[in-house]
């Protein structure tokens, strides 16, 4: 009996298919947050830059 269940337990345990479903969605949500972080601080570059025209348009 308890051979039996160990017969069918056993190619359970051997599967890793979930295992690397999760280390792909941890390694996609790593990028999703440091694309996250590169474009708040590409678009604080670009308003400044922006400003920066405005206020030289308006002083000539």
């Amino acid at each position: 009996m308890l051979q039996r269940i160990m017969e069918r337990v056993r190619p359970l345990h051997a599967d890793e298919d979930g295992a690397t479903m999760v280390e792909y969605a941890i390694v996609t949500a790593g990028i999703a947050v440091v694309a996250i972080v590169a474009v708040q601080a590409l678009g604080t570059a670009v308003v400044t830059v922006f400003s920066d025209i405005v206020t030289a348009i308006t002083n000539v």
